[in-house]
């Protein structure tokens, strides 16, 4: 079965506890899916340093909007 046979809703293809990056064909993150009950101002940490190192992006900076670097 090939890639294009299948199609999954983003959230059905996530465990509960998994977050998710939404990436722009050009490579930008647009946005980051936060699993329901998490809270969403704190990314873990592991997620925000490949966020920094990827997208220059700091999701968990203390501003109104992400840290671009």
């Amino acid at each position: 079965m090939s890639h294009n046979q299948i199609e999954l809703e983003f959230k059905q293809s996530l465990e509960s506890t998994d977050y998710g990056l939404i990436v722009s064909k050009d490579g930008l993150l647009k946005g980051i899916w936060v699993p329901h009950g998490m809270d969403i101002n704190v990314v873990p940490e592991v997620i925000a340093k490949m966020c920094v190192e990827k997208f220059g992006i700091d999701p968990n900076a203390d501003y109104e909007n992400p840290t671009l670097y």
